[in-house]
C-alpha cells in the first residue's frame, strides 16, 4: 500500500512538471525588417580637359639649315627640328589638346625659304606633331606667301598627316564656309575658327583651290561662329590681327573680340604682333564668359630683337558638365600664360625654346641677342611679361 502511494505521488509530480514541445522550444525572435534599397540617384558626368595654345611657330633660315645639318650629322635623310622642341614637350605630352599658330606654310615639294616669303619643310610639321602639336591655325600674312602652288602643296601636306591632326583657317572657297573643323576628344566637340587681318597685300592668288577669311569680312566671320556654337560644346578662334612689335592691344582688337565673343566664340587666341600682349574676360551679348588673350608673341623663331624672343602659352581646363536629361554645359577653367624663351647663341646657333621657369641667368648671359640687346636678361624677360600681361593670369 505503501509502495503504490509513493508512486502515485511521483507520477503526479512527474505530470506537474511535464511541458508540450510548444511550451519547451524557445521563443522565436522576430524576423528582421528589411528597408528598401534606395534607389540611386542619377549624377551629372564631369569631363575635364587640359588644353594650351602656342603662339607663332615662325621658322626661318637659321632653323630649317640648322635641322638640315643635324640630320646629315646623324647619316638620315630630311631634316631634324625634334632638338628645338626638346625642353618644352614634356608640357604638351601632358596637355589633352594642343593648338599652334603655325606661321609659314609647311610642305614636302617647294624649296624651304624664309623671309619675306616662306616656305618649310614638311619635316617641321612632322616634328611639331610629334611634340605634342594636334591643332593648327594655318591663317595669317604669309598663307599666300607662295602662290596658288604654296597653298595646295601645303594642304596636301596637312592631308597626309595622321588623322587627328586639324587644321584651320584654309577654306576651299565660299562653298567650304558651312563646313566647321570640329575636334572631338573624350566626348567634347570643340570648333575651330581662324581668321587673319592681311596676307601683306597679297590677294588671293588665281587658281588658288583655297583661301582665309579677312577680319573684314564681319558676315562671314559671323555666320561661321554661330554655325559652330550650334555645332560644338566649345568654339575656338584663332584671329591674325595687331601691330607687329607693339604690346599694346588696339582699340580695333578689343571691339572686333567683342564681336567674335557675341557670335559664338569661347576663347579668342590672338597672334602676330611677335611680341605679347594683355588677355581678358569678356561678357557675351548672350551672357557666356568668353577669354581672349590678344596676342601670345613668338614660340620658335631666329629674330633678331629682345622681345621676340619672349612667349606665352596659354593653359586652361576645359569642363563639359552632362546632366542626367542629357543637358550639358562647358566651360573654361583658371587660365593663365606660362611662359617661354627662344634661345639662340652666337650667330644664330643652337636655336630653341625653354620655359622661362627652367631658363637660368647663365643661359640668357649667352644668348645671341644680347649682341643688339646686352640688358637682356631673366630680369629683362619678367619685366616685359608683368608690364605687358595682367598679373592674375601670369605663371611659371
Amino acid at each position: 500500500m505503501k509502495k503504490r502511494l509513493t508512486a502515485l505521488l511521483v507520477s503526479v509530480a512527474v505530470g506537474f512538471y511535464q511541458t508540450t514541445p510548444e511550451e519547451s522550444a524557445p521563443p522565436a525572435s522576430a524576423a528582421p525588417v528589411q528597408s528598401p534599397t534606395p534607389t540611386p540617384q542619377p549624377t551629372p558626368a564631369v569631363t575635364v580637359l587640359r588644353f594650351s595654345a602656342t603662339g607663332d611657330n615662325l621658322i626661318h633660315n637659321g632653323i630649317y639649315n640648322q635641322a638640315l645639318r643635324r640630320a646629315q650629322n646623324a647619316g638620315k635623310d630630311g631634316y631634324d627640328f625634334s632638338f628645338c622642341y626638346d625642353q618644352v614637350r614634356d608640357f604638351y605630352a601632358g596637355c589633352d589638346v594642343n593648338w599652334l599658330n603655325q606661321e609659314t606654310l609647311v610642305n614636302d615639294e617647294l624649296e624651304p625659304s624664309t623671309y619675306p616669303c616662306f616656305s618649310t619643310p614638311g619635316d617641321l610639321g612632322r616634328a611639331a606633331y610629334d611634340a605634342g602639336f594636334r591643332v593648327f591655325s594655318l591663317s595669317n600674312n604669309h598663307t599666300y606667301d607662295k602662290g596658288a602652288a604654296g597653298i595646295a602643296a601645303t594642304r596636301r601636306f596637312w592631308a597626309s598627316m595622321p588623322q587627328d591632326a586639324l587644321t584651320c583657317g584654309l577654306y576651299a572657297g565660299e562653298a567650304d564656309y558651312e563646313t566647321i573643323p570640329i575636334q572631338e576628344k573624350d566626348g567634347v566637340r570643340i570648333a575651330y575658327l581662324s581668321y587673319t587681318e592681311h596676307t601683306n597685300g597679297i590677294r588671293t592668288p588665281q587658281g588658288a583651290e583655297a583661301n582665309v577669311i579677312y577680319t573684314s569680312e564681319l558676315e562671314v566671320m559671323q555666320r561661321q561662329l554661330e554655325l559652330a556654337r550650334q555645332q560644338a560644346d566649345l568654339v575656338i578662334a584663332g584671329v591674325h590681327w595687331g601691330v607687329e612689335g607693339s604690346h599694346t592691344v588696339t582699340q580695333a582688337q578689343r571691339e572686333l573680340a567683342q564681336k567674335i565673343a557675341d557670335w559664338g566664340a569661347d576663347v579668342i587666341i590672338g597672334t602676330h604682333p611677335h611680341v605679347v600682349q594683355d588677355a581678358q574676360w569678356l561678357t557675351a551679348a548672350d551672357g557666356r564668359p568668353a577669354f581672349v588673350a590678344y596676342s601670345l608673341g613668338n614660340f620658335l623663331n631666329a629674330q633678331s630683337t629682345a622681345d621676340t624672343m619672349i612667349g606665352a602659352v596659354l593653359c586652361f581646363e576645359i569642363q563639359k558638365t552632362t546632366q542626367p536629361d542629357g543637358s550639358s554645359k562647358t566651360e573654361i577653367l583658371d587660365p593663365y600664360f606660362r611662359p617661354t624663351v627662344n634661345h639662340y647663341g652666337s650667330n644664330y646657333s643652337q636655336i630653341r625654346v625653354y620655359w622661362l621657369e627652367d631658363y637660368t641667368d647663365e643661359l640668357a648671359q649667352s644668348h645671341g641677342v644680347r649682341q643688339n640687346f646686352p640688358n637682356f636678361s631673366r630680369a629683362y624677360i619678367e619685366s616685359v611679361l608683368k608690364s605687358s600681361i595682367d598679373n592674375a593670369f601670369l605663371k611659371g
